[in-house]
């Protein structure tokens, strides 16, 4: 591996050039998956070793001695540059999924889950599982802001790719070490320091479906007369992959009702109303299905099962087929990192770093609306959204479809949480999104800006000092689509249009405009391209009138990170019976957590607070939930966080077959949440020469983010509801503490000959875990089944709960609740949660890794290995809120966990490779294993109850040409095997699995 060293300007000058090209990392190859176990120094591209520069003193991930070696106490996996170019350079997403240690990752298109809504671009590590939030990530050892998403964590994707070096894994918390969020492991990204020359390299990836991705990038170093220079561009680029290109992703309603369906869409149901002022107002039948339904793909459903139009209640349309399972992607990072010698005995670092990621995503053509017009302006009737006598869309239906109407209904009533205005046809406003028409148009746009500083002596091996600056930004703007509730009223009466006064206009006059929400304004299905023979274009709708209630919806979120280190460190020179003497660090630490949203001007509450703001000036509401019908409107926000810490280490070596470390952190937030304190212990202990023993014992913790804690603030995340997806507002929570855990492991290395191995048992008791409340635990408390029918959708809310006070029903009371309503789950508009310290859970697992390497011929190299991780038991404790308890504890081992407080957790997860190498060339084959899980959802035998395992085969040659040039050509996914089927949106897992099937790499690198 291409070790990161502190040396003396002497030592400098004495490196080997032939490190130059050894220690060039190819474009994006950085990652954390697939690697066998690390070697102690990295392959040359001849097959042999590199020789290290002289006396390196060596920082490893874990520890803040210098001089700590890579075989002590603490379990860190080295991942090599060599190793990743072996396997074609793969992207960061793809190797932190092949990970055994990780499981549910952000990275994949996964827009319809709310861990991950809004996420898109953003790549992330979560090792045991336990949440990327309790993953720590670091660059040179230093934090990075995390990402304003739902779930706060690191982007790995915007760290600078063509400058990293090597990747040190350490599986074992260090809250002792680096504080907050060191929970289940760090993950430390080292830039390559020894780099000496120019690097140009790129890739092309095929992938059917697709235009495929590309990615290019340089990097150049320099080392000379007391100044070292590192810097590095990279560019990636991802084509869109549609979900129409993939059988697997889109599936029949009768395979699965979950995929994509929902039971509120276009052409949908109404209620026939009779409207006779003074005489006779209400409802006359039943809920009656558009007859287009049909005619333009939709599933007539009774009950969410499959009926006649005449016999169903329910238009269940698919939204999946205007969606992406890959993003349209474009990103960069370009990285500058100096040091220059101020004297014999002291240097100064800076580095910057910028990063920018584009993503154009597709949503539905329009959501779903779950709120009410203003009564008495936008619909001068009631809370619903009527269809007047007057429309001529209705007037058309009527006439066509007389025995829907009972005698005496002249009208329609549209009810929230059942109407959207498009869906089948598309949405005229936008054409060719991505590739499809009618897909309404969403952006993810991220920005990372980073520069740190230091200052560091090494006046002896006894004492050395840091004195080190980071300062980071990472700023996420993200724009949607989404219709003005009292807007579409409007326009239902005929008063719609930008010039069109609601006030004095007339219906259907001059600048005023009908939108027709039947069936007969849709000339054909705009993905399949059925045609409806039941449309008319007398009554089609004009665009004009989507463009006056269809805004945009945006956001600009941020998150700065400031950090002031000061480190003292070095040896005592006490020995221990005759081994080194014992080192020790000590230091302070202030760190600065700074969280600031804001809204464009339609979804700020502070500009238009309730539905009736925009045109009626309204400006007092019961529930101020804003102008827009499905994603809602927020308060602008801004909190900080201030944290100092001190803390220190002792490196003990006992003779030199034992080692222990002991650290020690104290860190102080301040307010309500408080201080921590918490020591780790650990040691190593070599029995014989290829035979060692090591264990840990610590206490961790992971504070609550700041913009979590301010009241009255919340997330709206959007969640698959009673056949629906439904605002779930996950409200902050002002008395949150921090979380803690305790952990242990111990385990086994053997290393002789060419083999090495290693067998490691870890676990971790948490108490106090940061969580949102469980949703299904919720609704399954409120919607008890023996109050209404179990199908989706026809449950009856158990009104005497006091969770009941949580939900928002159409035609319900605004502030929540009941009312005098006997509302099924299908009548939910919105549900309040909050983040709350949970009840606690425990986890346990062995990670194991073997390998064997050897020599054949006189120049060539081959090897074997494998790694794994096996999940014994994760148990979460039982679930109350309150004296209601909404989830009894249970197994997430081997369990999707959908809609709970853990994550999808395979029980196993294997990497395996073979390869042989000789001269400059390599062969690699690489076998990647998810075991299957279960949805506990569903019932046994059902489908998609039990997920089927993931076995992948991926094969790279890399050729050594001449100058200097490498040419890699790789065949991933080789047996083109898709993922096996869940009960999901797009009918797989993208926490877990990845859509692309069998694809093809090429890619070429070249050293100056």
């Amino acid at each position: 591996m291409c070790l990161r060293a502190q040396l003396t300007g002497e030592e400098r000058k004495m490196r080997k050039h032939g490190l130059r090209y050894t220690c060039a990392l190819s474009a994006l190859a950085l990652g954390l998956a697939g690697a066998s176990p690390a070697v102690a120094q990295d392959e040359s591209p001849d097959g042999a070793q590199s020789p290290p520069p002289e006396n390196p003193v060596i920082v490893v991930t874990g520890s803040l001695i210098r001089g700590t070696p890579e075989d002590a106490a603490l379990p860190v996996e080295v991942i090599s540059q060599e190793e990743l170019v072996n396997q074609g350079s793969p992207t960061a997403l793809d190797l932190i999924k092949n990970l055994p240690g990780s499981s549910g990752v952000l990275g994949d298109s996964n827009q319809f889950d709310s861990r991950s809504q809004g996420s898109e671009g953003v790549s992330t590590v979560n090792l045991r599982g336990l949440g990327p939030s309790r993953t720590l990530v670091l660059l040179n050892g230093q934090r990075l802001a995390n990402t304003p998403i739902g779930v706060p964590s690191v982007d790995v994707n915007l760290l600078p790719s063509a400058a990293i070096g090597r990747i040190e894994v350490l599986k074992d918390g260090a809250a002792a070490t680096y504080g907050s969020d060191a929970i289940g492991g760090v993950v430390n990204f080292i830039t390559n320091k020894q780099l000496e020359g120019l690097v140009l390299s790129g890739d092309y990836r095929f992938i059917d479906g697709s235009d495929g991705d590309w990615t290019a990038s340089g990097a150049f170093g320099h080392d000379g007369d007391g100044l070292r220079v590192l810097a590095s561009f990279g560019y990636q680029h991802r084509s869109p992959l549609a979900a129409i290109e993939r059988d697997f992703a889109i599936r029949p309603y009768t395979e699965n009702p979950a995929g994509g369906f929902t039971q509120g869409g276009s052409p949908g149901a109404f209620l026939p109303f009779a409207f006779y002022p003074g005489t006779f107002v209400g409802v006359t039948s039943d809920f009656q299905v558009d007859r287009g339904c049909d005619d333009l793909g939709g599933i007539p459903v009774a009950n969410s099962t499959p009926t006649d139009v005449d016999s169903a209640t329910r238009c269940a349309t698919q939204y999946t087929p205007f969606d992406l399972l890959v993003e349209k992607e474009d990103r960069w990072q370009a990285y500058l990192e100096t040091e220059i010698d101020l004297t014999d005995q002291i240097v100064a670092e800076f580095s910057g770093l910028l990063g920018h990621t584009s993503i154009s995503a597709n949503t539905s053509p329009s959501y779903l609306i779950l709120n009410t017009p203003t009564p008495g302006l936008a619909n001068p009737i009631g809370s619903q959204f009527w269809v007047p006598p007057n429309n001529p869309g209705l007037i058309a239906y009527r006439e066509a479809n007389p025995d829907q109407f009972p005698s005496g209904a002249n009208s329609a009533l549209l009810a929230a949480g059942v109407f959207r205005t498009a869906l089948l046809g598309g949405n005229p406003l936008f054409r060719d999104q991505n590739g499809i028409d009618g897909a309404a148009p969403a952006t993810r746009d991220s920005e990372s800006m980073r520069f740190t500083g230091a200052v560091r002596g090494s006046h002896s091996a006894a004492f050395n000092w840091e004195l080190s600056g980071t300062w980071h930004k990472y700023i996420r703007e993200s724009t949607g689509y989404d219709s003005i509730i009292d807007r579409v009223q409007l326009a239902l009466r005929g008063l719609g249009g930008e010039d069109c006064d609601p006030l004095t206009g007339t219906p259907g006059v001059g600048p005023c405009m009908f939108y027709n929400p039947f069936s007969n304004a849709i000339e054909s299905n705009a993905i399949t391209g059925e045609i409806n023979p039941g449309y008319d274009p007398a009554v089609a709708n004009d665009p004009a009138v989507f463009d006056y209630f269809t805004k945009k919806s945006s956001s600009r979120i941020s998150n700065e990170l400031k950090v002031a280190n000061l480190v003292f460190s070095g040896n005592t020179g006490i020995a221990l019976g005759g081994g080194n003497g014992i080192g020790y660090a000590l230091g302070a630490q202030y760190r600065h957590n700074g969280y600031d949203a804001r809204y464009g001007p339609y979804n700020d509450l502070t500009i238009y607070p309730c539905p009736g703001s925009l045109d009626f000036g309204v400006e007092d509401c019961a529930r101020p939930i804003g102008l827009f019908g499905f994603l809602g409107s927020d308060l602008p926000n801004a909190s900080s966080q201030d944290v100092f810490a001190l803390f220190g280490e002792l490196q003990i070596p006992i003779g030199d077959r034992v080692d222990i470390q002991l650290a020690a952190r104290y860190e102080d937030y301040g307010g309500a949440v408080g201080s921590t304190f918490d020591p780790k212990a650990s040691a190593r202990v070599q029995i014989t020469d290829w035979l060692a023993l090591r264990g840990s014992y610590q206490t961790t913790f992971r504070a609550p983010p700041s913009n979590i804690l301010t009241a009255g603030d919340y997330l709206t995340s959007l969640q698959f509801v009673g056949g629906s997806f439904r605002a779930v507002r996950v409200n902050d929570n002002p008395t949150l503490v921090p979380e803690s855990a305790e952990s242990y492991g111990g385990g086994v290395l053997l290393d002789f000959g060419g083999f090495r191995a290693s067998v490691d048992y870890w676990r971790y008791d948490f108490s106090d875990d940061i969580v949102a409340e469980p949703l299904s635990g919720i609704l399954n408390s409120v919607f008890d089944s023996t109050l209404g029918s179990s199908t989706p959708g026809t449950a009856v809310a158990d009104c005497s709960n006091p969770l009941a006070s949580r939900f928002t029903f159409s035609g319900g009371p605004a502030e929540g609740g009941c009312g005098a309503l006997a509302p099924t789950l299908s009548d939910v508009t919105t549900i309040d949660t909050f983040y709350t310290n949970g009840a606690g859970l425990s986890t346990s697992g062995i990670d194991a890794t073997a390998s064997y390497r050897g020599d054949f011929g006189t120049r060539g190299t081959w090897g074997v290995g494998v790694t794994g991780s096996y999940v014994i038991d994760f148990e979460t404790n039982d679930f109350f809120i309150g004296d209601d308890l909404v989830q009894p504890g249970f197994s997430a081992v081997g369990k999707l966990n959908y809609q709970t407080t853990a994550y999808p957790l395979p029980e196993i997860k294997l990497n395996g490779y073979l390869d042989a190498g000789w001269d400059r060339h390599n062969a690699r084959l690489t076998v990647t294993h998810v075991e299957g899980y279960t949805d506990q959802r569903l019932t046994p035998g059902t489908p998609g109850h039990e997920i089927p395992s993931f076995t992948t085969l991926d094969f790279t040659l890399r050729i050594g040409l001449p100058a200097e040039t490498d040419l890699t050509l790789s065949v991933l996914n080789l047996l083109d095997k898709d993922p096996g089927f869940a009960a999901l949106d797009y009918s797989y897992d993208p926490f877990t699995a990845n859509p692309l099937g069998r694809n093809f790499k090429i890619g070429i690198r070249k050293a100056f």
